[in-house]
């Protein structure tokens, strides 16, 4: 099917002309500036090693007389070894005693700074979700790591510099601390940070995180993004774009309609006081982009990023992991446009920037944080486990990595796992494999074992019930992904019991993940399938998982969650699904 992609010059409003004039009165002084940033950080990756010595010691000297910097003897930390020797590697447990403090007001319990800006919360992978604290430093960090990227992507796709940027973003006021503290999503503190003349080019206003209602999110990125030529989308997710895609086509007729009326449809459910500043602006009638549209719908019967929106756009994005399986739905959504990884990046800091399309490698970003890494396979909290620095790396080989962060996290194991795949300068670049042994994430939704045993006992507990041997793992569908529970048929005395305990499970993992949730009620995620087995099928199963890795019998732990979405795949090869 070919292509209706408009000739932008001619299809959008002059009301777009303030684009024009952004690149045209700021576009050099930006590309000069940040350019130059750019162009220093990559020299930097020559020697990495003095530059992270550098930053940790620099934190550890300006925090040493928190009282967790007192109580871990920061001042008498004068090596690499002292640091390691009083700092055993450790989860978010360890801090957590000073972190309630903070939010408490107490900022010197954990923090030399006096201000905090707000808390970035987690996505709760464990028990509940974190609070990292978001000061001068993190900001500072947060917003270069960002700036390089961009202007990395920007001067490997020119056409895209300095045009309108779709960005999806969070609301950074989610909640307060007791001290009255903001806590939420760090993009949305940033959206509003910037300068107004940049902002200009966003399509989305900053407080757009504040639209809870996912559909109605989409719905306006859309009303006001195709009278424009957008020519950069981020959203972290793919099955966000995918979902934005598929929501415009769904609801083209509305759009057609709202864009020729001026006009926003009452089903885009929007705060009062966001709906009347953005009055003036939806209410421009917009009759040649209508025609155009009108035309593409007429011929291929569908309206899709790729018929409203520039070749040359660039999609900010998640590649590695387990997203392929989204990415393989692009070409239908979005063309040929280019896929740029924006890196692993996480509420507690960013930690590699991608710089080439369709690669999900990037070079760690050695200037916001200190990194230790621990060879997978290795416990990173056993004191015997072996600690590399950036440099030592091998290229191939598999690793945890450990943060230490402005934040005050030290030596943090936040259970990613990354692969080396090779070095700029003497820095290595770094791809994200996944979120530990047993962590599952089809959408953002950071699925633990710990969710999925906790659901399953508190299940049985509440139904008064007994299960023998299960397991959770991932069932890829293009449109409607779920996770699965997979069962002897013998383990219930009938399928309705069976499908009791999975209609309860979900409605336990919605409690306790908040991310499963979010992806529950946004349709990302499909709800929890029953999958019967054959008697028999999990010893025989073990047995032969045993054999494989050479374990005993008396150490071994039957998985609760399975990670790999091939699973269920040949389970229905085989036809041992009932």
């Amino acid at each position: 099917m070919p292509s209706h992609r408009p000739e932008f010059s001619a299809q959008f409003d002059n009301s777009n002309l303030i684009d024009s004039l952004i690149r045209s009165s700021v576009g050099k002084f930006l590309n000069w500036s940040l350019g130059r940033k750019l162009r220093r950080f990559l020299d930097s990756t020559n020697a990495p090693h003095p530059i992270q010595h550098s930053l940790l010691f620099s934190l550890l000297h300006r925090n040493r007389n928190t009282d967790f910097g007192k109580d871990h003897g920061f001042s008498g930390i004068q090596s690499l070894a002292d640091f390691r020797k009083r700092i055993p590697v450790a989860g978010y447990e360890r801090v957590e005693p000073y972190m309630a403090r903070v939010r408490q007001g107490d900022t010197r319990a954990l923090l030399a700074d006096k201000r905090i800006h707000m808390f970035a919360l987690t996505s709760g992978t464990t028990n509940t979700r974190k609070t990292i604290p978001v000061n001068d430093q993190y900001l500072h960090a947060y917003r270069a790591g960002w700036h390089n990227w961009g202007v990395k992507a920007y001067s490997d796709h020119p056409d895209s510099s300095l045009r309108p940027i779709l960005q999806f973003s969070g609301d950074w006021q989610e909640e307060t601390t007791p001290s009255g503290i903001p806590c939420g999503a760090v993009t949305g503190l940033t959206a509003t940070m910037q300068k107004r003349i940049v902002r200009r080019l966003y399509v989305l206003p900053s407080d757009s995180g504040k639209i809870k209602d996912i559909g109605s999110k989409y719905y306006l990125a859309l009303r006001l993004g195709l009278t424009r030529p957008v020519s950069m989308i981020i959203a972290a997710n793919p099955s966000t774009m995918i979902n934005l895609a598929r929501a415009g086509n769904d609801a083209k007729e509305d759009l057609l309609r709202d864009l020729r009326d001026g006009t926003l449809n009452p089903r885009c459910i929007i705060p009062p006081d966001l709906h009347s500043r953005l009055a003036r602006q939806l209410a421009i009638k917009h009759p040649t982009r209508v025609g155009h549209l009108e035309k593409v719908i007429g011929q291929s019967g569908t309206l899709y990023p790729k018929d409203y929106w520039p070749a040359h756009c660039i999609l900010g994005n998640w590649t590695g992991g387990s997203m392929g399986a989204y990415l393989r739905q692009y070409p239908r959504y979005f063309g040929t446009m280019p896929i740029r990884d924006v890196g692993l990046i996480a509420s507690e800091g960013r930690m590699t920037i991608p710089i080439e399309d369709n690669n999900s490698s990037g070079i760690l970003d050695i200037h916001s944080s200190f990194f230790e890494f621990v060879p997978n396979g290795e416990d990173p909290q056993s004191p015997q486990a072996t600690c590399l620095e950036g440099h030592e790396l091998l290229s191939g080989q598999e690793y945890r990595i450990l943060l230490t962060t402005a934040s005050g996290l030290y030596r943090y194991d936040i259970h990613d796992v990354v692969r080396c795949t090779g070095f700029m300068g003497r820095t290595p670049l770094l791809e994200f494999l996944n979120k530990g042994a047993y962590f599952s994430n089809l959408t953002g939704e950071k699925l633990s074992e710990h969710h999925v045993t906790r659901a399953m006992d508190r299940t049985l507990r509440e139904l008064g019930l007994e299960s023998g041997t299960y397991s959770v793992a991932p069932c890829w569908d293009d449109h409607h992904p779920n996770y699965g529970l997979f069962v002897e048929s013998g383990n219930f005395d009938s399928r309705e019991t069976a499908q009791k305990v999975v209609c309860h499970m979900e409605n336990i993992l919605g409690e306790t993940n908040i991310e499963y949730a979010s992806k529950r009620e946004s349709g990302r995620l499909a709800p929890l399938s029953l999958n019967l087995l054959p008697e028999g099928y999990w010893a025989n199963w073990d047995r032969a998982r045993l054999a494989k890795t050479r374990g005993v019998q008396e150490q071994y732990k039957h998985p609760c969650l399975i990670t790999t979405v091939e699973f269920q795949s040949y389970l229905v090869k085989a036809g041992l699904l009932s």
